[in-house]
């Protein structure tokens, strides 16, 4: 029979470099749609945001921290199937929170300009 370690440790460690490599994806193609966008102001920040290069990636930083947050669950003593039913709605519920903020300050970037947005000279 097959052995699987209490508490997942290993699907912790997964979980974390997944939202990891999937954080930098995502990360460099935001980057480079923010970079055509600010050189060619004619076309719309927000009719770029729901391309599948960025999706892609948020959807594995989604799903590597569902991982992550369940085995870590279950690390703190959370019964398996308990673990990622609790998991779930969480994940989910802050992956909608966090894609509606980014688009939020991408069209507040987008209507009144990137100083707008500066976090450096809050004060």
């Amino acid at each position: 029979m097959y052995y699987l370690p209490e508490p997942p440790y290993f699907l912790m460690i997964a979980g974390f470099l997944v939202s990891l490599t999937s954080g930098a994806a995502f990360g460099a193609t935001l980057k480079q749609i923010v970079q055509n966008w600010s050189s060619d102001r004619i076309s719309s920040m927000s009719s770029q945001l729901p391309t599948v290069s960025l999706v892609v990636p948020f959807i594995g930083i989604t799903i590597g921290v569902y991982f992550f947050l369940a085995a870590g669950l279950e690390v703190f003593g959370f019964p398996g199937l308990i673990a990622y039913i609790v998991a779930l709605p969480l994940t989910l519920f802050l992956g909608i929170l966090i894609w509606r903020q980014l688009g939020s300050m991408l069209t507040l970037a987008e209507k009144e300009g990137f100083a707008a947005i500066d976090i450096d000279s809050w004060r």
